[in-house]
């Protein structure tokens, strides 16, 4: 990675980890994000590993948008050079980690060890008493180079109960303090994850109750660990998308963007428009389109009963302008969907159909090797599609295995389940959306 030194900036950072998927590390990282906003400290967040859904909860608990940070979709220069911007202007940066902080390859410790970013470890204490310290001390010794600075238990179930884990920390193992068990305090979630932010009438409410739950805990004067960000050198990408219009589904049903995929467009040069389908609304003028991943299956009769939207959307492809569509977006473009029994035909542009299964069908880091180039992504769905296509390229797994997902593709039409990183390779993105020469 090469970073020009001559840039550095510092800010107080912390990576807020723990031993698995589940422990509460969205809900202590919101807690903490909120705490200090209301502070009046301005909080940066980023997540580790490709998620939509914690993002959205993130985003909320601190007001500003929230990005990804992946060591191989997103790559060492582009993490470098998000957390450069955000030392720039932050108070405080805060990390969510991703399942168990040495999970994968790249893990959430990789990301820690690579920026120096602090760790503090989140521990779900539900019916445990001292092999809470058993625990903390595997996480602080099994990378001895990993910056493991402290502990918080979470679920709780009294302040005696706090005080037994507390005491059980071996030797030279810090304790933050603890959030208590408590309904007031769950995030709800649904099949794919947490339920979205803007679905949720208390969130606020709740991010201010878990804010609140943290006052006189020692994890408030985490403040003062300061860490330095470099400024990576970065190709540019500027006038890509010179005065192209692009139109962005992004409503309830199509929300799955990465934040970092927009601002892409933006220094590329395209013109940004939203539409909501779920809403009625009809496309805009626009020389692009971008259908995005959601939940099209909660939205079965309003994207169907837009017969307007779905008009305009075929026009678009007869004239041989761009549609990129990923996940959910390709599930939109199918002749029907199915979900719980309940099926309705959708915009019929991919011949096929699609149904919702009661399990996991899709999970990874992906590379496309798209004939614009390779970009890379990730895959998490829970649904089948059934299409007599023949895909264009099939994605290549992270660790450089097949059995990735299908890529089809209908004249400047491109539909796959990958949830594209565009900035992984913003010159494949922008052939993808470009309309061609007159």
């Amino acid at each position: 990675m090469a970073l020009n030194l001559t840039e550095v900036r510092k800010c107080p950072a912390i990576m807020l980890a723990a031993p698995a998927s589940g422990q509460g590390k969205t809900t202590l990282t919101a807690a903490l994000a909120r705490y200090h906003t209301r502070a009046g400290r301005k909080v940066r967040i980023f997540k580790c590993g490709p998620d939509f859904l914690d993002p959205m909860i993130l985003e909320r608990a601190a007001g500003q948008p929230v990005y990804q940070l992946d060591l191989w979709m997103v790559g060492e220069e582009l993490c470098a050079d998000l957390l450069w911007q955000a030392a720039n202007e932050a108070d405080l940066i805060l990390v969510e980690g991703v399942m168990g902080l040495f999970d994968g390859r790249p893990s959430a410790a990789d990301l820690a060890r690579l920026f120096q970013l602090p760790v503090l470890a989140v521990i779900n204490a539900t019916a445990m008493a001292q092999t809470f310290g058993a625990v903390a001390l595997g996480l602080a010794v099994y990378e001895p180079d990993l910056p493991v600075v402290g502990f918080m238990a979470n679920r709780v179930a009294s302040d005696n109960h706090a005080e037994i884990l507390a005491r059980s920390l071996p030797q030279g193992l810090k304790w933050f303090g603890h959030l208590k068990r408590s309904d007031d305090l769950v995030l709800p979630s649904r099949h794919l994850g947490l339920v979205q932010a803007q679905e949720l009438e208390d969130i606020d409410a709740l991010l201010d109750r878990a804010a609140e739950a943290l006052s006189g805990q020692p994890v408030t004067t985490l403040l003062p660990i300061v860490t330095d960000f470099c400024r990576p050198h970065l190709p540019a990408a500027r006038g890509l998308l010179e005065g192209v219009r692009v139109a962005v589904a992004k409503d309830l049903a199509f929300s799955f963007i990465y934040q970092a995929n927009l601002d892409l467009l933006e220094l590329m040069g395209a013109e940004v428009v939203y539409f909501a389908p779920t809403l009625g609304e009809r496309l805009p003028e626009a020389e692009s389109v971008y259908l995005p991943g959601g939940y099209p299956e909660l939205y079965l009769k309003e994207l169907a009963d837009n017969e307007s939207l779905k008009e305009d959307l075929r026009r678009h492809h007869l004239k041989g302008l761009p549609i990129l569509a990923e996940c959910g977006g390709m599930l939109y473009l199918l002749d029907e969907l199915n979900y719980e029994g309940q099926s309705r035909p959708q915009l019929g542009l991919l011949p096929g159909r699609a149904y919702l299964t009661g399990g996991l069908k899709g999970l990874g880091l992906l590379n496309v090797p798209l004939p614009e180039g390779d970009i890379r992504g990730h895959t998490f769905h829970h649904s089948l599609i059934e299409t007599p296509l023949t895909p264009l390229v099939s994605a290549v797994r992270s660790d450089g295995k097949e059995g990735g997902e299908a890529v089809f593709r209908q004249g400047r039409l491109t539909a796959t389940y990958v949830h594209m990183y565009w900035p992984s390779n913003p010159q494949a993105a922008a052939a993808i959306l470009r309309p061609s020469d007159p």
